[in-house]
């Protein structure tokens, strides 16, 4: 009977005692509501600035025209790096063309994409082409651009093609003349969009309607 009675005395004891202290389940309830609260708006508000990106970089065109790869020679082997060369455009008129460098590929993408989108400039397009001739220089190479007739397409190389698509052209003729380097037919590319003449400026400076520069 004793050891009955004091085994009885001790069960209602440990219950008491369970019951003054919090239990496992709540603490972990409690825990994980409080932690899944915050854990919940963190990853909103990631997945906002993930969308905020998505449209920036959807705005956009990505054209790469040239991606190099370099080693040096060192003690322990050969160190790579790489150099891209990328041109962007919003297929409105606005262009930019970026170089970038890094030991990775992605990396030396996305400093020649930055660099891009801070170098823009506007390229004039009048019924998908170009509204004159024009031919620019820089160093050994030169590009001529000559507007041409809907249907015709972009008759271009490739780093000129590049520019004329992300700028929305549709239709254009052009030659490259000189030296075939892809980094110089882009700058003298660029050349010529930053000489070309826009119809609609002239025509506020000058005064005038711009039907007749149009005709």
């Amino acid at each position: 009977m004793t050891e009955n009675g004091q085994e009885a005395d001790k069960y209602p004891a440990e219950k008491a005692k369970g019951d003054d202290s919090p239990s496992r389940d709540g603490v972990r309830s409690e825990g994980r509501e409080g932690r899944g609260g915050h854990r919940g708006e963190g990853r909103g508000r990631d997945r906002d600035r993930n969308r905020d990106r998505d449209s920036a970089e959807k705005e956009f065109v990505e054209k790469l025209v040239k991606l190099n790869r370099t080693a040096k020679v060192v003690k322990g082997g050969r160190r790579f790096s790489f150099s891209a060369l990328t041109v962007i455009g919003d297929k409105k008129g606005n262009v930019g063309y970026g170089f970038g460098k890094a030991n990775d590929v992605s990396e030396a993408i996305r400093k020649s994409i930055e660099k891009a989108k801070r170098n823009m400039v506007f390229l004039p397009v009048k019924n998908g082409t170009i509204p004159h001739e024009i031919e620019g220089i820089f160093k050994a190479s030169r590009v001529l651009l000559k507007p041409a007739c809907s249907g015709t397409g972009i008759i271009a190389g490739g780093p000129v093609r590049a520019i004329m698509e992300a700028g929305g052209v549709t239709d254009v003729l052009s030659k490259s003349l000189g030296s075939a380097s892809q980094y110089n037919v882009v700058k003298a590319t660029f050349n010529c969009i930053a000489r070309m003449m826009d119809a609609r400026t002239i025509a506020k400076n000058r005064g005038k309607p711009l039907k007749e520069f149009w005709g």
